[in-house]
């Protein structure tokens, strides 16, 4: 099952669309303040690690986040995850989260996110993202979030 994993870690989502979707990489260490008294990732930091990639992943595709918000009022959020913790991070390690989009509609976006270890994936998440305006009501995504499928590769 671990092989399984280690596979299926490798290789990138298809996403709607495209032939494959080449995922973003965005590293992190894992700092005492990640971790809980056992030592490994208290669980709701995973959600903060992914948080950051696709921060990094959107800011890789040209939209600055904060200059939409101030010439729209938009800003995305996070309408649904689901997530599921595989193996715990520890102390010290260096992580790779993998981001790339799997669907998109014009009013949401649909990544899966992976947290790896080398080549052990630890956790996975699909995410649902959407565009809120000023007052909380949900727009379309901007056009570079709608055109997005597979176009951002690694961060620098």
């Amino acid at each position: 099952m671990a092989t399984q994993r280690r596979h299926r870690a490798a290789q990138a989502p298809a996403a709607e669309g495209t032939a494959a979707a080449v995922p973003h990489r965005f590293s992190c260490r894992v700092y005492y303040e990640d971790t809980d008294l056992a030592g490994i990732v208290y669980y709701a930091n995973y959600l903060r690690f992914i948080e950051r990639a696709r921060t990094e992943w959107v800011r890789a595709l040209g939209v600055d986040q904060a200059r939409l918000r101030a010439a729209t009022g938009q800003v995305f959020a996070v309408r649904r995850i689901v997530a599921d913790y595989l193996a715990p991070a520890r102390f010290d390690d260096l992580l790779t989260v993998e981001t790339a989009s799997r669907a998109v509609t014009p009013a949401r976006l649909i990544l899966v996110q992976r947290v790896l270890r080398g080549d052990q994936l630890l956790f996975e998440a699909e995410v649902t993202l959407v565009a809120l305006d000023a007052r909380g009501r949900p727009v379309r995504l901007p056009e570079a979030l709608a055109a997005a499928p597979g176009r951002a590769g690694p961060s620098p």
